[in-house]
């Protein structure tokens, strides 16, 4: 799946991968943040419920976004692939200036969204200045590449993470969530050796990266953003008899941004504002 590319003179939208709900409601930071990039008071926030494992969600999360100053919000239920190609759906996407992906469940992300009219007219309208933020499942679904599932630890295996295809906003990109509460280290680190060209983004909870159509992020929120560069890998080694081994990886760089520090995607650089 290719990004779609924005019109000459235009801009491209924000992309948030915000790294799970945890206090994010209550600090409402985040949040704020992103109605005023979507406009402030103007803005009309469109919520996509698709995997959430909790069917008040919407609820919440719309109270949330009308009492931070959010004058128009709008729960999207895309439960199958055929509300992704239902005309009335796919025309909501033109009246909101920003999207906003819950769930808890990446896979069934993908399976209902990806590929479908839904996913193309999003990519399509995030390079046309709508901006998309997505929690936990959601924040893991918006590169090309996602974590479908894995299991916790430091040190990668073959066998300790599961990759499948995104929604495709940016490419080069891997993100992890719930990253430091659940010990995810070593996921991303497989997912990485596997598509070295990308860089791995590991999100705490209550903490977002703001990306910018200059492909510079900011960390806003109460955690931290790990960044691991592969541009320098030297080594990897996967045993093909011994998928649960250990693998050895050698040449990585490895950034701890906490908020307000950047990070340049293109530049593969980390800069720190006091």
């Amino acid at each position: 799946m290719s990004r779609a590319k924005a019109p000459i003179g235009g801009t491209r939208g924000f992309i948030v991968p915000i790294g799970g709900d945890g206090r994010l409601i209550r600090n409402a930071a985040i949040l704020r943040r992103f109605i005023e990039i979507c406009g402030g008071s103007r803005a009309h926030i469109g919520i996509i419920l698709t995997g959430s494992a909790t069917k008040d969600a919407g609820r919440r999360y719309e109270r949330a976004f009308r009492d931070l100053g959010g004058d128009r919000v709008s729960a999207l239920k895309f439960e199958t692939r055929t509300d992704c190609e239902a005309k009335r759906n796919l025309d909501m996407l033109d009246i909101v200036d920003g999207l906003f992906l819950t769930g808890s469940d990446p896979v069934h992300l993908s399976e209902t969204l990806g590929g479908t009219s839904m996913a193309q007219k999003i990519r399509n309208r995030n390079a046309h200045g709508m901006h998309v933020a997505g929690t936990s499942a959601g924040a893991a679904f918006l590169p090309g590449q996602m974590i479908a599932a894995g299991e916790s630890g430091t040190t990668p295996r073959a066998d300790i993470v599961q990759l499948a295809p995104g929604l495709g906003l940016i490419e080069r990109l891997i993100i992890d969530q719930h990253f430091r509460h659940q010990d995810r280290l070593g996921r991303l680190l497989m997912a990485l050796t596997y598509n070295p060209l990308a860089i791995g983004i590991g999100l705490d909870e209550d903490t977002a990266a703001f990306i910018g159509p200059d492909h510079r992020l900011q960390v806003l929120g109460s955690g931290g953003i790990t960044i691991v560069d592969p541009s320098q890998l030297q080594h990897s080694a996967i045993h093909p008899d011994r998928r649960h081994a250990p693998v050895s990886v050698v040449g990585l760089h490895l950034d701890i941004l906490v908020e307000g520090n950047l990070y340049d995607l293109t530049a593969h650089m980390a800069s720190i504002r006091s």
